[in-house]
């Protein structure tokens, strides 16, 4: 399904510069940008993918991860063809680096009536880059709040300003993920970035504009594995956004064209935990380790689990509806609720 694009602007010798990302490609007549997905055609700025899926499923929304935000739902998960990055390592490289648009077309409308359908509370724009389709999140959103569903990116961050501004106005939540400590000469490397200027530019503007936001790091061993990188993100955090945004370090699993490494070792994210913590993070999380310790939510006050996770599932449920620990009574800032039907009387009953 191919649609004018909101997202461009026409330059002085006639080409036009698209802003759906912060790498701005320029095109004329008959090109199509980095993405794969942008492109001119016949004297049009035209978005190719509008509304066309090749991933559709419905997840936890702990698998985004975001854990701080309706836990226990559910989202229907959503991906498209193309990305505004070229990740040497992406575990969905079939899909962000297909650079023909294929899969099945939904309308908004057909799109909002299929996560009423599935039971789910929220949609995910996921898989690959949802910025660079963002006119149709915007037409989504306009249908999905009038029926009580929330929408989330799981994003690169690499947005425009523009852009910043509508994905404030558009969406409930945001995981975005740093990669490699967003270190300047890894992401040129491994997944041809300029600059990570933007990605903590929108970052900041999402969360000064009340959008939920949930920070991951992709450890990937030996290249992207840095502590003092991660020092400086967890205190760029800190001083930028507060001490209460999550910050998850996710396990690396080879693929695509980094298979010659190996996993990362837990050892390595354990230390990457301590190091957050130790500047002063209250929610640090280690992913993709099922039944690790550090996949748990725990009380800054009273050092208490409030609730347990193993993968993606809750376990434990310490807290009351305000979110209040039952051990101690410190507010956590978690919002929405559980959404686990039946999960406090199965539990409940065996903790007290």
């Amino acid at each position: 399904m191919m649609i004018r694009s909101r997202y461009f602007r026409e330059t002085p010798d006639g080409r036009f510069r698209c802003f759906a990302c912060a790498r701005g490609c320029v095109m004329k007549d008959g090109q199509v940008g980095f993405c794969g997905v942008r492109a001119v055609k016949d004297g049009t700025p035209v978005l190719l993918n509008y509304g066309v899926f090749d991933a559709v499923h419905v997840d936890p929304i702990e698998k985004k991860p975001l854990v701080h935000f309706n836990p226990g739902s559910s989202v229907l998960s959503v991906g498209t063809t193309g990305c505004s990055w070229a990740c040497a390592f992406c575990q969905n490289y079939d899909l962000s680096q297909r650079r023909k648009v294929e899969g099945r077309y939904f309308s908004p409308e057909e799109l909002v009536q299929l996560a009423i359908r599935a039971g789910a509370e929220g949609i995910a724009f996921t898989y690959n880059e949802p910025t660079i389709y963002i006119e149709y999140a915007e037409d989504v959103y306009r249908l999905s709040r009038d029926q009580g569903l929330f929408l989330t990116f799981v994003t690169n961050g690499f947005a425009s300003e523009e852009e910043s501004r509508t994905l404030s106005r558009v969406l409930n939540a945001a995981t975005v993920d740093l990669k490699g400590n967003a270190s300047r000469e890894f992401l040129r490397k491994y997944s041809a970035v300029p600059d990570p200027e933007p990605i903590f530019r929108t970052i900041k503007y999402l969360h000064s504009s009340g959008v939920h936001v949930e920070i991951t790091d992709l450890v990937v061993p030996r290249v992207g594995d840095s502590l003092e990188e991660a020092r400086s993100v967890a205190r760029w955090i800190r001083e930028n956004l507060g001490d209460e945004v999550p910050l998850h370090f996710l396990r690396f699993h080879p693929d695509y064209k980094m298979n010659w490494l190996p996993v990362t070792p837990v050892k390595t994210l354990e230390d990457h935990y301590r190091v957050a913590k130790d500047e002063g993070l209250k929610y640090v999380y280690i992913g993709n380790v099922p039944g690790h310790p550090y996949e748990h939510t725990y009380c800054p006050s009273c050092g208490r689990p409030v609730i347990k996770r193993y993968g993606f599932d809750i376990i434990e449920w310490n807290l009351d509806d305000e979110m209040r620990c039952r051990f101690c009574g410190y507010r956590l800032p978690i919002k929405g609720k559980l959404h686990v039907k039946g999960f406090e009387d199965r539990f409940f009953s065996l903790l007290y």
